[in-house]
């Protein structure tokens, strides 16, 4: 089985630029140092899914030409990750229902927070839409299958709420964890390609890893190459390539990477 993940954000809730800021990343001319808040996108021969829905959404989609997406798996209820949903309304209005899976412990936060979107009895006035996402939970060790491929949820703490990144084939995708259960590195166990997030170097934060922290995790999963997202302004993409080890790589958005097992 071969996938594509494409990166289509890499920062952090803030992005980069931040806002009135001056600092060197922020002014870099370096386009992989401009970060839109994060999501990204797995390809396969059956389809293709969408993960989180951040407030750049139609951006980003713009940016990369897709014209498709056949599913949503939405990893946790922060804003930066969900906010951008009313973006996935043009692509129901051309297919119909499109499947968002959303873990159980976040069903009921979801419906409340969009329920023009979910709740049937909310109805979008004449000559205007809402997107139809049929909404489908999963638990911690179920299998999902999602566009002909096993999706398997990696949960992680993040603060006071997890996050349900997956394992797909040899994907292994995490975004917003601060360290990884011995339940997530047995799922991950073997995956070729990894996914982490992680902040900056040095300073520690409470729900995410920093770059040295996310450095050893990757260590003790093993994978052929490790990529890094969810990035700070603290941080410029070259310092992040002059000082990870091999086989630890800085994404950006737009970033496609193949993955084969």
């Amino acid at each position: 089985m071969t996938l594509r993940l494409t990166f289509l954000g890499t920062g952090t809730s803030f992005g980069v630029p931040v806002v009135g800021c001056d600092c060197t990343t922020c002014t870099s001319t370096d386009p992989r140092d401009h970060r839109t808040r994060h999501g990204a996108l797995v390809e396969s021969k059956g389809g293709t899914v969408l993960v989180d829905a951040p407030p750049e959404l139609r951006l980003q989609l713009l940016a990369r030409g897709v014209t498709g997406i056949d599913a949503v798996w939405f990893t946790h209820m922060h804003a930066d990750h969900v906010h951008g949903i009313d973006d996935l309304r043009i692509f129901t209005v051309r297919r119909g229902e499109m499947p968002a899976y959303v873990p159980e412990v976040y069903r009921d936060q979801m419906m409340r927070r969009f329920d023009y979107i979910f709740d049937d009895a909310i109805q979008p006035p004449a000559d205007s839409s809402k997107p139809r996402l049929a909404l489908r939970s999963f638990q911690d060790d179920d299998t999902v299958e999602i566009v002909g491929e096993e999706f398997r949820p990696v949960v992680v703490p993040h603060g006071n709420v997890d996050v349900y990144g997956f394992r797909v084939g040899g994907l292994g995708y995490v975004t917003d964890g601060k360290r990884l259960p011995d339940e997530a590195l047995a799922r991950l166990e073997g995956v070729e390609v990894l996914v982490l997030n992680a902040l900056w170097f040095e300073k520690t934060h409470a729900t995410h890893f920093n770059v040295e922290e996310a450095v050893a995790a990757a260590e003790v999963v093993g994978a052929e190459r490790t990529y890094l997202t969810h990035l700070t302004h603290r941080v410029s993409h070259a310092e992040l390539e002059r000082r990870l080890p091999d086989g630890v790589f800085p994404a950006y958005d737009g970033l496609v990477v193949e993955v084969g097992s």
